[in-house]
């Protein structure tokens, strides 16, 4: 017998979901007290203001990055608009920690956000390794700006998970508090 004959069969159109998660279960993305703690935070409305600012600092400063990169020319703006976005990158993540603690009553890492933060760490790592070439004369300007790029990959695909999770959350919260329960017992279950 094969290892594919002796996993269990998903049945079409059944979901299937990651960490904390059973096996063709979906857990919401907050119980009714996390989404009530959510909703009283301040921390709520403080990452509703920052995640659009690292936006837009992010597309400043790729337009300068790239213009150094195919130009030769800007590069200390491009050094100045990438330190600002690593600043506003830190600020929204001690803030989203907060955040998390206060909804989720874990620091980073809970289940409903596991991957998103693990992208987190990683963008954080590569801004950090920028700053860490920039302050300590490591590398060439290239190789920095290079990084640089690298690090807003990473974080486009970690806007792109939060913009998917806040779609998730909008489109739960239409559902009524009734259905929204049963859901989370069913997984609990």
């Amino acid at each position: 017998m094969t290892r594919k004959d002796q996993a269990s069969p998903v049945e079409p159109g059944t979901t299937v979901k990651g960490v904390g998660q059973e096996r063709g279960k979906s857990r919401a993305l907050y119980t009714a007290e996390e989404r009530v703690r959510r909703d009283e935070s301040v921390w709520t409305i403080v990452q509703g203001v920052l995640a659009p600012l690292q936006f837009l600092v992010f597309l400043v400063s790729l337009a300068l990055v790239v213009r150094t990169l195919s130009t030769g020319e800007g590069a200390f703006a491009a050094d100045v608009s990438i330190v600002v976005k690593t600043l506003v990158l830190y600020t929204i993540m001690i803030t989203g920690s907060i955040w998390e603690k206060v909804v989720f009553g874990k620091w980073l890492f809970a289940a409903s956000f596991f991957w998103e933060d693990v992208f987190s760490m990683l963008v954080l790592a590569l801004h950090t390794l920028y700053l860490t070439m920039l302050f300590g004369g490591f590398g060439t300007l290239d190789q920095r700006m290079l990084v640089a790029l690298a690090a807003y990959a990473v974080y486009v695909v970690n806007a792109a998970q939060f913009l998917w999770k806040l779609r998730m959350a909008r489109l739960e919260g239409a559902q009524p508090a009734a259905a929204r329960e049963a859901s989370n017992k069913a997984v609990a279950a």
